[in-house]
């Protein structure tokens, strides 16, 4: 069997073991609530925009027209430009190339330059 020392010195060390485990287990809790406090924050978010999204839609289509009647014209430009922006700069960019005087071919279509 053991000394009596040796049962009282594994009991100290017992006990210190205890109180390092207690605060460990502190500090890992406060960091898991640090941890969590932006998580909560998103859950948080998400569910409210939950509850608004149905708002949000019937809202949507009464915003809107009223959001083309207060722009006007700005609105029509936008659209547009929008609608025939791509077909302008794809004209205006074969309209480079072919005014290109050395006859370098589009570096789109992979063919090496003269």
């Amino acid at each position: 069997m053991h000394h009596r020392e040796e049962l009282r010195a594994l009991a100290a060390d017992k006990a210190a073991l205890v109180e390092r485990i207690r605060a460990r287990r502190e500090l890992c809790a406060a960091a898991a609530a640090a941890a969590a406090r932006p998580l909560k924050a998103l859950d948080s978010g998400l569910a409210r925009w939950r509850r608004l999204s149905p708002v949000v839609r019937l809202a949507a289509a009464p915003l809107g027209l009223l959001l083309a009647r207060l722009a006007g014209r700005r609105l029509r430009a936008l659209g547009a430009l929008v609608r025939w922006g791509p077909l302008v700069f794809r004209v205006a960019r074969r309209v480079a190339e072919a005014a290109d005087p050395s006859g370098a071919r589009s570096r789109r279509s992979g063919a090496p330059a003269a």
